[in-house]
């Protein structure tokens, strides 16, 4: 990113490939390469907030650690408090660079030392332009950024489409030792990840979100019981009953438009 700076500062050039996101092609140092910086407005907020709360744990702990320095009442190991200082830059890495920080020799305080520390005016620059932004980069030269980026997303959706199969769908790689097996396998992964979409679709029609698991988990707690009286004769009478939901669950049945059956007809069951 740091190598395409002007590029990045640079306000011209910048093309619009979905609401929310940007994108600009910059040719390779050689010309066998592109590069294709893409800029999410979603993604700069987020980035946004992570900075934002880095920096103040940064500038909370080191306040605290320059009050402790200067209220200490005997000489401070110089190297302990480096590494406290390298561990608080190590858990707060994404705004590490914006601080320069300096452990002073002050005969004036009893701890030895004094803490100073100041900010980079240049990254807090950087950062501003850079939030939100990320680089893409291929051999194709003759593709437009909006082919770039779709294209990029499409690969993106692949790879959380095998994500779906191994978590939610529980679908592990089995190894097996014919072809028509492993088509059969195929097909069954498809056709599950088919249903999940569908599901997902269904979700978002109904205003749930694209999320089926969160749903699924919810609508989950619905039980059948199974109540059984005696009669008289000896035998059994058996109903299958479903469980009443409850008021959340039954919000999500009416967004999705379904009714529970107050009971579940099963073989043998009494008349």
């Amino acid at each position: 990113m740091k190598k395409l700076a002007p590029h990045v500062v640079d306000a011209r050039d910048w093309r619009q490939v979905r609401d929310g996101v940007e994108a600009k092609l910059c040719a390779g140092p050689d010309g066998s390469e592109t590069f294709l910086l893409v800029r999410s407005a979603e993604r700069q907020l987020k980035e946004r907030a992570m900075h934002a709360r880095f920096c103040e744990r940064i500038e909370t702990a080191l306040a605290r650690l320059g009050g402790r320095l200067a209220r200490a009442r005997g000489p401070v190991d110089r190297s302990a408090t480096e590494r406290q200082i390298g561990r608080l830059l190590g858990r707060n890495a994404r705004a590490a660079g914006r601080y320069a920080i300096c452990l002073v020799e002050d005969p004036a305080l009893l701890a030895g030392l004094r803490l100073d520390w100041s900010i980079w005016a240049e990254w807090d620059d950087w950062s501003r332009h850079s939030e939100g932004c990320y680089v893409l980069r291929t051999n194709v030269q003759d593709w437009t950024p909006e082919a770039l980026w779709r294209t990029y997303i499409q690969l993106s959706e692949a790879e959380a489409a095998f994500r779906i199969n191994k978590s939610e769908l529980s679908i592990r790689p089995i190894w097996h030792q014919r072809e028509d097996r492993v088509l059969a396998h195929i097909l069954v992964c498809f056709l599950a990840y088919v249903l999940w979409k569908t599901l997902g679709l269904i979700c978002r029609q109904a205003g749930l979100g694209d999320e089926p698991r969160r749903v699924l988990d919810e609508l989950a707690e619905i039980r059948l019981v199974d109540v059984v009286l005696p009669a008289r004769d000896g035998t059994e009478i058996r109903q299958r009953c479903v469980s009443r939901p409850t008021e959340h669950q039954q919000i999500l049945l009416d967004r999705l438009q379904l009714r529970l059956p107050f009971r579940v007809r099963s073989e043998g069951t009494a008349k």
